[in-house]
């Protein structure tokens, strides 16, 4: 009987790691769509910026610019969303993918996640030495 429950405790821990590292994985890519906005916006607002200035000195030209930068700006947010589409769809493959292994394989989804923060939690011990140097 205590394999059992055993067994079933290190299957919800797994599924709960997997769910965990899903979750991480989902804010990750979360983040980059913000980053990725955040960047055109800021592409946005130079070109607004040098564009008023093209438009106070040089008249003849500002209607080509202005196009020529609207199109642009418009390509870099197109290419944004589909980049973030992308990375949404396959976070969803990943976070399926985790949960069916784990369901499939929770003695070793566990020792793959304790593996992973091993390894993540060496790396900040690492860099927190490196940073106090």
């Amino acid at each position: 009987m205590k394999t059992s429950t055993t067994d079933h405790h290190f299957s919800d821990r797994a599924h709960a790691t997997g769910r965990d590292l899903s979750t991480q994985a989902l804010t990750r890519a979360e983040h980059a769509m913000d980053q990725s906005r955040s960047l055109a916006s800021e592409t946005m607002d130079r070109a607004e910026g040098t564009l008023r200035h093209l438009r106070d000195s040089i008249d003849p030209m500002v209607g080509k610019l202005t196009a020529q930068s609207q199109r642009l700006a418009r390509q870099s947010l197109d290419a944004a969303a589909e980049a973030t589409a992308r990375a949404q769809r396959s976070v969803s493959r990943y976070a399926t993918s985790t949960a069916r292994y784990v369901s499939n394989e929770p003695v070793k989804s566990v020792l793959i996640a304790a593996a992973v923060g091993a390894g993540v939690a060496l790396l900040v011990a690492a860099a927190r030495k490196h940073q106090n140097r």
